[in-house]
């Protein structure tokens, strides 16, 4: 499937009123699974900080780190659902979402934390995409990635079926090396493969 169809399903769910960041307590513990307290800790969050969420989507992780750092980013390549999370952290004075394809965005600055969640699946180039996160860490800056256990080529929304491209923890570890990160440190949980890596000192 082709990325037009992948943002256009990101603004379907939009128009059908499908917003992360509102689902009901039981929802949001579900997706702990790939992206919960120990997700968010692992960031090393302090209020000096600058940080990127690639895939920000509605806001539903970004509403719990904006308060924590000096700075965030989120890009996002579904126009509608960026708008709807400039909606949803427009409390947050610190926050800027842009819409934008996150291998094209030319990124005014670089960043001490970069994180991204179930969103890598919808990435092909992998390795450029990592790479491209490594160039935008600023020195000693974390990069956290978790990617979903799934290997299914295809997520079914009953009406649609989007095709994303499973992420392979092996090859994530070895592309987070090939980039240049170091103390790869990786997690499983029940639903997700959970990496931690570090840019050296500059």
């Amino acid at each position: 499937m082709s990325k037009y169809k992948t943002k256009k399903h990101y603004d379907t769910l939009i128009d059908e009123n499908n917003d992360p960041v509102f689902d009901p307590p039981e929802l949001k513990d579900y997706m702990n699974a790939w992206d919960g307290e120990t997700f968010i800790k692992a960031m090393n969050l302090s209020p000096d900080k600058s940080v990127l969420e690639i895939g920000v989507g509605t806001g539903r992780l970004a509403v719990r780190v904006c308060g924590l750092c000096k700075s965030f980013t989120g890009i996002d390549y579904s126009p509608k659902t960026a708008e709807r999370a400039i909606k949803n952290l427009s409390a947050f004075a610190n926050a800027k979402i842009i819409c934008d394809d996150f291998y094209r965005c030319r990124f005014m600055q670089t960043f001490d934390v970069i994180y991204s969640s179930l969103t890598f699946l919808h990435f092909r180039r992998k390795q450029t995409a990592i790479k491209t996160v490594f160039r935008l860490l600023n020195s000693n800056g974390i990069f956290l990635l978790s990617i979903d256990k799934s290997q299914n080529k295809f997520i079914d929304y009953g009406t649609r079926k989007i095709r994303v491209y499973p992420d392979q923890p092996e090859k994530i570890e070895k592309m987070l090396s090939n980039a240049g990160f170091h103390a790869i440190d990786r997690h499983e949980t029940e639903k997700a493969v959970i990496f931690s890596a570090k840019r050296n000192q500059y």
